[in-house]
């Protein structure tokens, strides 16, 4: 688990994202993990200490879309 503080206005998923470089999916384990965060998560008081849980590093695989078969 780290701890990152949030600089001015930034919301959760900026956070999440300048911290891990985990998209959204993350931001629900970040929520349980932080409780009441909920409530500033939309724009964060700078320094605001936010908790980041392990999360899994699967790799992000683009979906192949062929044009022509």
């Amino acid at each position: 688990m780290i701890r990152v503080a949030a600089l001015q206005g930034e919301c959760l998923d900026a956070l999440v994202w300048r911290a891990t470089g985990a998209g959204a999916d993350a931001a629900d384990r970040v929520l349980a993990a932080n409780p009441g965060i909920a409530r500033v998560a939309l724009a964060l008081p700078e320094g605001q200490v936010v908790l980041i849980p392990d999360l899994p590093t699967t790799p992000i695989t683009p979906a192949l879309v062929q044009l022509w078969d």
